[in-house]
């Protein structure tokens, strides 16, 4: 996501980093890029505006044009006002009322709310709740069928929904059902039309007159850009929603729709999703998409994903092992795992600062079947030689390669990074990502 609008802020904060004092000439020219680079990708014009003139302000008064690093503080007054824009803080569901709740999905066909619908139970499951799915798409063919697909598959209760009832009535009857399993949040999945209009805003009307949901989020695909600020906007005209989640984050290169829906709306992001699996929904936290607009990293929502991954307690007697100098192979096929639960290896290296921009700008491309080679060649070995890696010879090699269905040269990598890292834990007793990560080759 933001890849171009990333790459272009990039090269022209770089130009202002370069100068040793800037000039009032050099921060128009530079804000004039910047609009640029907002407009094209697909910023609301008006909110592109007000955020030059905030920043305007600021990087022409003192804290810039007297300071010794004039680039770094108009990258820092760039990242506040983006965040600002984005809604500052971290917005979260409002799950304090009375059990059960309800929170009710809008938006229109095609936008990825039945998937976002069970992201959302699947996230609630992991933090406690029990999530009931309430199907009342009753028009589009195999949309109910859909959603208890999803429910099997992350094992959360779906309501039998009956094509004959109407909305309202399903939704009645799906209360009811919840209180009685013992389920403390209804997710109510809405129909959608290929387009806003009348009857669809009739009906869900008529839901949220029956239902009162505590939460009536839109879901909005961020590949449509501005169209989905227009449909926010109209949405939050008939329905006053209670907040967004922008779907397909993860194709959308250029970033508009985040950039504008929040102060188009005044409604917050609450979450992204980013990717097709059903745990590829993140919370929305503005501060740090702006890093991650600002080629800066997102640290802080990469050890959220590793907390969320890994078990506490190998976590600790890894730490122990890697002390000892004790750390092995097998110790290594543990960690794949993990990593590849956590998603894909470009989105990880991506929250690494530095990093995910030298991807981008092709210096360091992740190979996404590195991993599984890995893994693969560690399967291959015995249990000896998983322990003490010293011990694999040139033939032990070639019987590994060809049992994992790889190379000797693969191999020959595999163990030769493997040394290396094991030293350079050794050597400072502690292990971090960034030394786990020298493991993984990249093309």
């Amino acid at each position: 996501m933001f890849e171009l609008l990333t790459e272009k802020l990039t090269r022209i904060f770089k130009q202002l980093k370069g100068r040793g004092r800037l000039s009032e000439k050099n921060i128009q020219e530079a804000l004039r890029e910047i609009r640029l680079a907002l407009l094209e990708a697909d910023v609301n014009y008006k909110v592109v505006k007000n955020l030059l003139e905030q920043i305007r302000k600021r990087a022409l008064g003192q804290e810039v044009l007297e300071s010794l690093t004039p680039g770094q503080q108009v990258i820092k007054i760039v990242n506040e006002e983006l965040t600002k824009l984005m809604g500052e803080g971290r917005r979260d569901l409002n799950l304090s009322g009375k059990k059960p709740l309800s929170i009710m999905l809008v938006g229109l066909q095609g936008s990825g709310k039945t998937t976002t619908a069970g992201k959302l139970a699947n996230y609630l499951k992991a933090k406690g709740y029990r999530p009931y799915l309430v199907p009342v798409d009753i028009r589009r063919p195999a949309a109910i069928e859909q959603l208890w697909k999803i429910g099997e598959e992350i094992n959360i209760p779906v309501h039998p929904s009956d094509r004959g009832e109407s909305a309202e009535d399903i939704c009645l009857k799906a209360f009811d059902k919840a209180l009685m399993i013992g389920s403390d949040i209804l997710l109510i999945d809405t129909a959608g039309r290929l387009h806003i209009d009348e009857q669809l805003m009739e009906e869900l009307s008529r839901i949220k007159g029956v239902i009162y949901p505590d939460e009536t989020l839109l879901v909005a695909d961020a590949m449509t850009g501005q169209d989905a600020v227009n449909l926010a906007k109209k949405f939050d005209q008939d329905l006053d929603i209670t907040g967004v989640i922008l779907s397909k984050m993860e194709g959308d290169a250029r970033g508009g729709a985040a950039l504008s829906i929040v102060a188009v709306t005044n409604k917050p992001i609450k979450f992204v999703g980013t990717g097709e699996k059903l745990d590829a929904l993140e919370p929305f936290y503005p501060d740090r998409m702006s890093s991650r607009i600002l080629g800066m990293g997102d640290i802080l929502s990469l050890i959220d994903k590793a907390q969320a991954e890994f078990d506490q307690k190998e976590a600790i007697e890894l730490a122990s092992k890697i002390k000892k100098a004790e750390f092995d192979l097998e110790d290594f096929k543990k960690q794949l795992a993990y990593i590849r639960k956590m998603g894909s290896l470009e989105q990880i290296l991506g929250m690494i600062p530095g990093i995910g921009q030298t991807m981008k700008l092709g210096r360091l491309k992740a190979d996404k079947r590195e991993l599984v080679r890995f893994e693969a060649i560690i399967n291959s070995m015995t249990r000896e030689e998983r322990r003490d890696f010293r011990i694999i010879s040139g033939t032990r090699r070639k019987r590994i390669a060809m049992g994992s269905g790889t190379r000797v040269e693969d191999v020959n990598r595999l163990l030769k990074n493997f040394a290396q890292t094991k030293n350079m834990l050794k050597k400072f007793g502690q292990g971090t990502l960034r030394d786990l990560s020298s493991l993984v080759s990249y093309s």
